[in-house]
């Protein structure tokens, strides 16, 4: 049984890092679980809200990364845009990233380097007006790009364990293989305070680049959240070479 409660308690371990995760956006398309199935490592289960497999795209800003021996005057701020689905190995639950777009050199070179994570630099733009944000993400190549209008609507109540909300946002951790090996890295931050989105105009090739296909329609689900500050801890080796 998968146990959704227990990767939301902070872990008694040491902090590697800080992180504001700020205007984020979660749009949720529905997948065949056949067709995602070969995109994820044999060793992670595809975790399904009533039988469903998800793909989701995340474009947000990050403000104040930094590691933990690091002063506040020495983080860095970017946009980043993520391609995610939905994983579980043995009762924990987590994401699994296919594709991650950062607006920062530095940032997608070490997270390559040190995590092994598919990391992409792109060019990315945020701007607000109001209630209304407009978000780009274009890749050099000019071929891959994220493009959306959209206008924030009513606060949501906290999402309940068993919610479709819940399903899609309270996500603690991340699990990647890397050289053989199964990884696990976890943060911690108070749960996402949420709201309605109203979808103005979108245009979207991440998903499609990463390996899959989408219908033409917009995302069947939507949500905002201002933001979360974040701890994260280091990665845990789940399974070692075969």
């Amino acid at each position: 049984m998968i146990d959704r409660i227990t990767p939301t308690i902070r872990p008694k371990q040491k902090v590697r890092g800080y992180q504001r995760w700020r205007s984020l956006l979660f749009l949720h398309w529905p997948v065949p679980l056949e067709v995602l199935r070969p995109l994820v490592p044999a060793s992670l289960e595809i975790d399904c809200f009533e039988g469903v497999a998800y793909v989701g795209v995340v474009p947000f800003a990050m403000e104040g990364v930094r590691n933990a021996r690091w002063p506040e005057w020495a983080s860095i701020n970017f946009l980043e845009t993520n391609v995610r689905t939905y994983v579980y190995h043995g009762s924990r639950p987590g994401v699994y990233f296919l594709s991650l777009d950062a607006a920062n050199r530095l940032a997608v070179w070490g997270a390559r380097q040190f995590w092994g994570l598919p990391y992409y630099h792109a060019t990315m733009s945020l701007a607000r007006t109001g209630d209304e944000i407009i978000f780009e993400t274009s890749r050099p190549c000019g071929k891959v790009r994220h493009k959306v209008s959209y206008r924030i609507g009513q606060a949501l109540k906290a999402s309940q364990p068993g919610s479709l909300e819940h399903f899609f946002l309270e996500r603690y951790l991340l699990f990647l293989e890397h050289r053989g090996r199964l990884y696990s890295g976890q943060v911690h931050h108070s749960p996402y305070p949420a709201h309605e989105v109203e979808l103005l105009d979108i245009e979207d090739s991440l998903v499609t680049a990463s390996g899959l296909t989408i219908p033409a329609e917009p995302p069947a689900y939507a949500h905002f959240s201002p933001g979360v500050d974040v701890e994260i801890f280091g990665l845990q080796l789940v399974r070692g070479e075969p």
